[in-house]
């Protein structure tokens, strides 16, 4: 009889808007294919390149409401006139049959996952300063400057609450913050107790010594 998975690992990752956190969570998962990233729903219009299944599931608002109304979310929040929720079925499904998952959202969602999923690894990023992060949303070319100013104000507060993260990667070198990002993830699947469960077989070839 197979014995039964490991549960997956379920990491969240949370930054202010132009902290890099799209392109780390890329890289990382280029170079570590075990972790899948965790599709969301959202009722924003799709960014020039993205595309809808892989990056979010677009959807109309009317829509998002009524899978909000039947329970379907774990999480979800408004950020910037937009809705964004995350599928509690499709998550928990996964970390059961032992698939590592990655979730990109905001503060006030990590910490409705966490209540769900108090085992999660939970990661903020930062930029290296706020005069950086300006340069970076300006960079963009993709909002106004009013939006700019508004995800600026934003940042502040989304900042305010770095502390309740489990770890704090700071993106001044994009090579550096993801050689952490990396660490990070590579420490936790080789805490004791997930190895224990991982190669249970093993410990106990040696307890029949």
């Amino acid at each position: 009889m197979t014995p039964p998975a490991s549960p997956g690992v379920l990491y969240i990752v949370s930054a202010p808007s132009g902290a890099g956190k799209t392109s780390l969570v890329k890289a990382l998962l280029k170079s570590d294919p075990a972790i899948r990233l965790s599709v969301s729903y959202t009722t924003r219009a799709p960014r020039p390149g993205e595309s809808d299944g892989r990056d979010y599931h677009f959807v109309a608002r009317d829509a998002f409401e009524k899978m909000l109304a039947d329970g379907e979310f774990l999480e979800h929040a408004e950020v910037y006139g937009n809705f964004y929720g995350t599928s509690k079925g499709r998550i928990g499904q996964a970390l059961d049959a032992g698939r590592d998952l990655l979730l990109e959202i905001d503060w006030q969602g990590a910490e409705q996952v966490k209540r769900h999923f108090p085992q999660s690894t939970s990661i903020f990023i930062l930029p290296p300063t706020f005069s950086a992060l300006r340069t970076r949303l300006t960079g963009r070319g993709q909002d106004s400057p009013e939006t700019i100013e508004r995800r600026l104000a934003a940042a502040a507060h989304d900042v305010a609450h770095a502390e309740a993260f489990d770890y704090i990667i700071v993106n001044d070198d994009f090579d550096h913050a993801l050689q952490d990002l990396v660490a990070i993830t590579r420490s936790i699947r080789l805490e004791a107790q997930r190895q224990l469960k991982r190669h249970a077989a093993l410990f106990e070839e040696f307890r029949r010594i």
